[in-house]
């Protein structure tokens, strides 16, 4: 018989620490499977010529895109 238990835990020095609420359920010794459903933070990628198209480096020497065509 199997019976399935969820819970949210974070992983401290590589254990997961099972709250108490759910200790008597699940005994020393018992076989158990432990699936794992991690949630990264999110980071935005961005393309370097998107970055590049908001943040526009300026270079001394060099044309701007409005003088290239206004020539």
């Amino acid at each position: 018989m199997l019976n399935a238990v969820e819970f949210q835990a974070k992983i401290q020095n590589g254990f997961i620490q099972i709250p108490d609420e759910y200790k008597q359920e699940l005994g020393e010794g018992d076989d158990i499977r432990v699936i794992v459903l991690v949630k990264k933070k999110s980071f935005s990628k961005t393309d370097i010529i998107d970055e590049l198209t908001e943040n526009s480096v300026q270079v001394n020497g060099i044309l701007s895109r409005e003088e290239i065509y206004s020539r």
